[in-house]
C-alpha cells in the first residue's frame, strides 16, 4: 500500500473531485489518497464521490480552518 498526496486547495466544486479521479486512476487498489480542499461543498461531494465510484472514504476531517482533509482508500 503507497499513500499519496493531492493539494486541491483553492479550486472550486468540481474540481477537486475531478483531480482526485485523475489520480485515483493512477493508483492501485489498496492504495490511499490524501486530499486537502478548501471547497465547503467538499465534504458531501467526496462522500457521494467515493461510494459512487467505488472507493472507501477511510476518513475526513478538517486538516486546519476551512481546510478539508480525506483519505480515501482505492477501491479493488
Amino acid at each position: 500500500m503507497a499513500v499519496h498526496k493531492l493539494d486541491a486547495t483553492g479550486l472550486k466544486c468540481p474540481m477537486p473531485v475531478l483531480r482526485a479521479n485523475r489520480a485515483l486512476r493512477r493508483l492501485n487498489g489498496g492504495d490511499v489518497l490524501i486530499v486537502l480542499a478548501t471547497d465547503p461543498a467538499a465534504p458531501k461531494d467526496f462522500v457521494q464521490f467515493c461510494a459512487a465510484a467505488g472507493h472507501r472514504l477511510k476518513d475526513s476531517g478538517e486538516a486546519a480552518p476551512g481546510v478539508y482533509r480525506f483519505e480515501i482508500e482505492v477501491g479493488a
